[in-house]
């Protein structure tokens, strides 16, 4: 499996706070990797190193050999980023900001029109985006997120606080564009059901440390556990 994120004894301290202690793993080619841990734990703040809108404080962070830090420019050429927390403009339709997100990323109407299939909104998409509810939003956003085909989308807790109609399709439109487009996705999730569904691997950081990495199933095994949480939970507490 090629390597399109590579993450090398990262560091990041905040004054003298140490947020991330050298941490290491990769992402594969359209693999689904994700990122778990306590609030705090440090996910955020390597989605933002891996998205150039924080610089480590040291180790090796790339992207398809593109140096995050060095080669910012070029590593934004190849991903997209989910904030928990996006937005979008609330007196454009949804229609009207995919149009202009197309034109931001520079690419066709091909691109908004399959913008429009992910977000699956039917009708609404013609509603302005102040009608919308949390859901809503977040499917727009991760439409906004995919429809560029980035080699690389970086999803920050991409269901967080939607009810399960929505978390379902926003989980399914995930998984599916992974398979179908060989899009590589590294996402961060407090729902440990949401993570074993998703993800081909998980790693567990705790207080800036990299605990454990490995596939769902085979993590469950070996901790003789019968979900994730109570993998995490053991891991935690005998650390």
């Amino acid at each position: 499996m090629a390597e399109v994120v590579v993450v090398e004894n990262l560091v990041k301290k905040y004054g003298n706070v140490m947020a991330l202690k050298g941490i290491s793993f990769t992402v594969g080619h359209g693999e689904i990797f994700g990122l778990v841990g306590p609030n705090g734990a440090g996910k955020t703040t390597t989605l933002r190193i891996l998205a150039t809108l924080l610089t480590p404080t040291s180790g090796r962070v790339e992207v398809l050999g593109h140096d995050v830090v060095t080669e910012r420019d070029e590593v934004r050429k190849l991903i997209s980023y989910l904030p928990e927390e996006a937005g979008a403009y609330p007196y454009l339709t949804g229609r009207e900001y995919l149009e202009l997100m197309a034109k931001i990323y520079r690419v066709g109407r091909e691109a908004v029109e399959e913008g429009i299939r992910i977000a699956g909104l039917g009708d609404a998409i013609d509603r302005q985006v102040r009608t919308y509810s949390k859901g809503m939003k977040r499917r727009l956003q991760l439409a906004r997120a995919l429809m560029v085909r980035p080699r690389l989308a970086i999803l920050d807790e991409p269901t967080s606080g939607l009810d399960v109609v929505h978390a379902v399709h926003v989980r399914k439109m995930i998984k599916q564009y992974a398979r179908e487009h060989g899009v590589s996705v590294l996402l961060s999730s407090h729902n440990m059901l949401e993570v074993h569904y998703l993800c081909d691997r998980v790693a567990l950081i705790d207080e800036g440390v990299l605990k454990l990495i490995g596939k769902p199933d085979e993590l469950l095994e070996e901790y003789g556990a019968s979900n994730l949480e109570e993998v995490f939970v053991k891991v935690v507490a005998h650390a």
